[in-house]
């Protein structure tokens, strides 16, 4: 009997050793990038507060008459972007203005520009160059840190993703070396309090042990989330997993009748028109509203995203619309409120990962836990230097 307990006593200890080095080495070999995303993702939680309190142009008097059709915001665009197609057109709510984006490339660059505009009166407010110009613009800067390294995304996001890969190990490997030995009061005091009055070494080594735990699930959140939007494998995975075993499916869309193209007198602009108004009898509440203007296919169908939220990207609905008849057409999930648990937390993945899930106090929290995070590496170092020295 003594053997076998002696043997368990020997295997745990072995685990934990083995659980010990790769925690401090792959800790040390991940520390700076799991910094850098995490210290990025502190500042990018709140780009849409400093955006509206920096950018008054985001901004237009509320006028008690509705917003004109998508093809006037299409025309005043036009003329300060002649030579580009749009990619895309947005409606804000009652005080927001519209924009026409455009994104292209020059010299194989790639370029962004919106086109900001009255939506009660259609007239020009802003052009907008966020991407690809000279001119230092502080999130894009953040932005690419956060999600490539500020290297090349085809390179840094792999990178990226691999590494939050390791932080998740690091974290559950953090908590097996966190648990107490024994649950007597003086661990338990040590496992979840920091003291303050200590010596620096000891106040550092509970700033890594004491707050990684408190962090620990909704960091394990945030980096789950971040794998989801990295590797199709892990979003796969994952959608598996809630969903009991179904499949995650493709993008798709339904499609227009392609039988009617030659028989019905197709304008884009026009049937665009129809199709916005269509959709704003039902969702007078929207606090936004998001389109392609150009269909690139034939069978294409005209996609319109209704938000409900202020803010948040997750509680949307989407209608669609054959291109040549304007029929109504549906697909299944295309409701946040009817679609599955599954489909649900596919949408709200992204919200979830900056904390607009939960508005500005779910914001708030996550720049915190993302602080935290940040913190980790660094105070994780100063264990194993001191502990070296």
């Amino acid at each position: 009997m003594e053997n076998k307990v002696s043997k368990k006593k020997k295997q745990k200890s072995t685990f934990r050793k083995i659980n010990d080095w790769l925690h401090l080495w792959l800790g040390l070999v991940s520390g700076i990038i799991v910094f850098i995303v995490s210290i990025t993702g502190c500042f990018y939680a709140f780009e849409q507060e400093v955006k509206d309190a920096t950018e008054p142009w985001r901004f237009v008097k509320q006028q008690d008459v509705p917003f004109v059709p998508p093809s006037q915001l299409l025309d005043t665009a036009k003329v300060y972007m002649p030579k580009e197609k749009p990619t895309g057109l947005t409606y804000s709510n009652a005080e927001g203005a519209a924009a026409v984006g455009y994104s292209y490339y020059v010299n194989e660059k790639r370029n962004f520009t919106a086109i900001f505009i009255n939506p009660y009166t259609g007239k020009f407010i802003k052009k907008e160059h966020s991407l690809g110009s000279n001119d230092f613009n502080f999130f894009r800067f953040i932005i690419d840190g956060h999600r490539a390294l500020w290297l090349p995304y085809d390179i840094g996001r792999p990178i990226v993703g691999v590494f939050t890969l390791i932080f998740l190990f690091m974290l559950i490997s953090g908590l097996i070396m966190w648990w107490p030995k024994n649950f007597k009061k003086s661990n338990l005091k040590k496992s979840f309090k920091i003291k303050w009055n200590a010596k620096i070494k000891r106040i550092n080594y509970d700033l890594h042990n004491v707050l990684g735990f408190y962090s620990l699930i909704f960091a394990l959140v945030l980096a789950i989330t971040g794998l989801v939007m990295s590797f199709e494998w892990f979003a796969d995975s994952v959608y598996y997993v809630t969903s009991a075993g179904e499949e995650r499916p493709e993008h798709h869309h339904p499609h227009s009748d392609v039988n009617y193209a030659n028989l019905v007198a197709n304008n884009s602009s026009y049937s665009l028109d129809k199709a916005w108004y269509a959709t704003r009898i039902q969702e007078m509440d929207a606090q936004g509203f998001y389109m392609t203007p150009i269909l690139k296919d034939d069978d294409d169908a005209i996609e319109i995203i209704a938000f409900q939220d202020n803010k948040s990207y997750y509680n949307k609905n989407e209608y669609y619309y054959d291109q040549y008849t304007l029929k109504p057409l549906r697909m299944k999930g295309d409701r946040y409120e009817e679609a599955d648990f599954s489909d649900q937390l596919t949408m709200l993945n992204y919200d979830i990962h900056i904390g607009a899930a939960l508005g500005l106090t779910g914001k708030i929290f996550a720049f915190f836990i993302s602080l935290i995070c940040a913190s980790l590496p660094v105070t994780g170092f100063i264990v194993w230097l001191s502990k070296k020295k």
